[in-house]
């Protein structure tokens, strides 16, 4: 699973022997680089790549365990694509690994137990469980609010760790 970070840092499709998918908005998304647009389509051509979209249910499994980790708010439509067709793949028997520097994604997908490698960071080494909440009033927000504000005083909402479940810490 190609994610567009692993084409920004410069991956090359023709460089693996293995299968490569990405999704239609990891398409969209490198639009604006020729020569990123050129290597991908000179991939789909030769069979080098598939373009996958994800069911609506693998969407829904997504957001659970985003929303669990508290990276919804974080994870684009084109992230979501990218965890969906993991997710199908590895119900249907694979083993698949996503090739990304979101750190997002990858929390999303240590929860999923899905695989991720990185190509310019280090990674995440374990699943992150993040709250947001108001640096003024200190009001917690669940990780499916959508506004970027507090409720009650406006201020910008900013995120930390509430937990690490294998460092045991809240």
């Amino acid at each position: 699973m190609l994610d567009t970070s692993a084409f920004l840092a410069g991956l090359n499709p023709f460089v693996s022997g293995e299968e490569q998918i990405t999704t239609p908005k990891v398409m969209q998304e490198v639009k604006t680089n020729s020569l990123i647009q050129l290597r991908l389509r000179t991939a789909l051509k030769h069979g080098i790549l598939t373009v996958k979209i994800p069911s609506m249910d693998s969407l829904a499994e997504v957001n659970v365990a985003a929303n669990k980790v508290g990276d919804s708010f974080f994870l684009s439509d084109t992230d979501k694509q990218i965890l969906a067709v993991a997710q199908e793949l590895k119900m249907s028997g694979y083993q698949p690994k996503i090739v990304t520097d979101d750190y997002s994604i990858q929390n999303v997908a240590t929860q999923l137990k899905i695989e991720f490698c990185s190509l310019a960071t280090l990674g995440i080494r374990s699943i992150l469980i993040w709250v947001r909440y108001c640096p003024a009033c200190y009001r917690e927000y669940a990780p499916e609010y959508n506004l970027k504000e507090c409720a009650i005083c406006g201020t910008k909402l900013k995120r930390k760790v509430k937990s690490n479940p294998e460092k045991g810490t809240s």
